[in-house]
């Protein structure tokens, strides 16, 4: 046999060897033994400890009971996972926002999508988009505002690096909000009569307005935040399965599901009144 022969057999048999490796890894994309996830056979998802309602109920997301949680486990179900191949890890909120590699596939604790927050990370499709919600006591001159004039009127506090601090001051135009360093501090502050409100987003503001600080109530509903994309899961930077994750929200947006988890989970008293500008 020439030697150009020889290449050729050599070269076509080389190739026919890669086809047989390539194949079925690629076979295996956007199936639950993807090899791109962290670890394949498993969605590896990460949210806070503890977790709060409405989003993980009980602080137990393996239950599936609550918006997030509920939510993870249509979206397994959607990608071909069984539940039990759903594995939570414990991840703190700054943790999830670092830059860097992750032990898990995504992380999802209402995480907003930034531009600063999407130069270290990658986000999915947004998942939902919150209303902000007024806190007050109901004795606080708030109670009865029924305009930004009136709002404005008021002593604010508001967590330093949170999309409501720039909520409060570039929608609201409130310029001298206290600020306090997490959300427990701005609480602490409202019971203690430093500042007349805060501002949340509702799902946040159900649950403290029933659990953290029950005294206080729910005044207004306001405008979501024209700079706040919304709600979206967290990835490591670029990584590979984010499309195939897309595609599974929005099967789930198409079939109305993630509708009918808000409307379980995240509804608010119809009577509260809107404050629109």
């Amino acid at each position: 046999m020439k030697m150009a022969q020889k290449h050729n057999v050599l070269t076509i048999a080389l190739l026919a060897l890669m086809a047989m490796v390539v194949t079925p890894v690629l076979a295996q994309e956007k199936t639950p033994n993807d090899p791109r996830l962290f670890t394949p056979g498993k969605l590896t998802v990460s949210t806070s400890e503890p977790s709060y309602p409405p989003w993980v109920l009980d602080n137990n997301p393996e239950a599936g009971e609550g918006f997030e949680a509920a939510l993870v486990y249509a979206l397994a179900t959607e990608l071909g996972f069984k539940k039990e191949d759903v594995v939570w890890v414990d991840v703190t909120f700054d943790g999830a926002i670092a830059p860097g590699p992750k032990a898990y596939d995504f992380s999802v604790q209402q995480i907003s999508v930034t531009p600063d927050r999407a130069k270290v990370a990658t986000f999915s499709d947004v998942y939902y988009q919150s209303d902000k919600a007024v806190i007050a006591l109901p004795t606080s001159a708030v109670a009865g505002a029924k305009s930004f004039a009136d709002l404005k009127a008021a002593k604010w506090g508001v967590a330093v690096g949170t999309t409501d601090f720039d909520y409060v001051t570039n929608v609201l135009g409130i310029a001298d909000a206290a600020v306090f360093d997490d959300q427990a501090g701005v609480f602490q502050a409202l019971q203690g009569g430093q500042i007349d409100a805060t501002v949340a987003a509702l799902p946040t503001a159900l649950y403290a307005t029933c659990c953290q600080v029950p005294e206080a109530k729910i005044t207004a509903i306001l405008p979501k935040d024209p700079k706040d994309e919304g709600l979206g899961l967290l990835f490591a930077y670029e990584n590979p399965i984010v499309p195939w994750i897309n595609e599974g929200l929005a099967a789930l947006k198409s079939k109305g599901t993630i509708d009918e988890l808000a409307k379980k989970y995240l509804i608010a008293d119809p009577s509260i009144p809107e404050i629109t500008q």
